[in-house]
């Protein structure tokens, strides 16, 4: 999810940090009150961040997590997701994207466009 959205959906990261605690992944890193913030990174050329909404290990592997629920911008979306999955790609890391019931769909068409296709969500 895009920074602008991130106030309006606190309770979904919530429950997506329970899962993944649930889960068996450890050391999380999300944008909440109690946790370690995820690393940022800075686009050349420009002033804007990237930061994926939760970082987590398992079985010794960092994995980036995105949150796809509905946005008015999807092509800022787009551009987040091809970011945070080539940089896990180049690193041997696991980049994957968590939703939720009534967002199936627009997900499905996000990861299309940008030809993530072999990407599964995880739904909630």
């Amino acid at each position: 999810m895009i920074a602008i959205e991130r106030e309006e959906n606190i309770a979904f990261i919530e429950k997506s940090v329970t899962h993944l605690e649930a889960t068996g992944f450890e050391q999380i890193k999300v944008d909440l009150e109690g946790y370690e913030k995820p690393k940022s990174y800075t686009r050349k050329g420009s002033d804007s961040k990237i930061t994926p909404d939760i970082v987590a290990l398992k079985n010794g592997k960092k994995y980036f997590f995105d949150i796809s629920l509905k946005s008015q911008r999807p092509r800022l979306l787009k551009t987040k997701w091809l970011f945070l999955d080539t940089i896990s790609r180049m690193k041997s890391d696991r980049f994957r994207i968590i939703t939720t019931k009534g967002h199936y769909k627009f997900t499905e068409n996000m990861l299309e466009d940008i030809n993530l296709v072999n990407k599964e969500p995880i739904k909630l």
